[in-house]
């Protein structure tokens, strides 16, 4: 799907949108997809505020049950954008779909210490089910958490895609910066 792109689209501008909505306290799905609200606008009419809606329950990996993370999430939520597998009939679609999903997974692996669980990436082992009750987002919390970093990461990776399936020829180059 070619994608209606500002004139400024770049991985590290969209990466450092992602840091900065986690910043401004939304979840990592959120500041994941909401770093790509204006394009989502843009080419299928939906607003941030729906956006950030959506991803409201996929914080802390899932309603602080710390299973999958939001920012990997937010990557799946902003796949279905890319390569959108809207009818249940059309295999193809959806075979892309997944297969972007797991290029997706693999990535954000790779920069992550081989895990999309939330509990790993905070390096809380195999427990992490905690309250309901969100963390306050203090100067102390940031030391702490990877999040900002891994947020501005999976944006960047879903840029970089979004970019690649612009261009035909770059799409059939692996572009994965650290990648010959």
């Amino acid at each position: 799907m070619k994608l209606k792109l500002p004139e400024n689209f770049s991985p590290e501008e969209r990466g450092q949108m992602a840091e900065d909505y986690f910043r401004k306290g939304y979840n990592c799905c959120q500041a994941v997809i909401l770093a790509f609200s204006d394009i989502i606008e843009a080419n299928a009419g939906t607003d941030s505020r729906f956006l950030a809606s959506i991803g409201s329950g996929f914080g802390g990996g899932m309603g602080r049950m710390r299973e999958v993370c939001g920012g990997f999430s937010g990557m799946v939520m902003a796949a279905g954008l890319i390569l959108p597998a809207d009818n249940p009939s059309d295999m193809q679609a959806r075979t892309a779909n997944y297969s972007l999903v797991q290029e997706f997974a693999a990535e954000f692996k790779e920069k992550n210490g081989g895990s999309i669980i939330c509990r790993e990436l905070l390096g809380l082992g195999r427990t992490g089910n905690e309250e309901a009750k969100p963390s306050e987002r203090t100067g102390e919390y940031y030391k702490k958490r990877p999040c900002p970093k891994i947020v501005a990461e999976a944006a960047s990776i879903v840029a970089r895609k979004i970019i690649a399936l612009q261009d035909p020829e770059a799409n059939s180059q692996d572009m994965r910066p650290d990648r010959g």
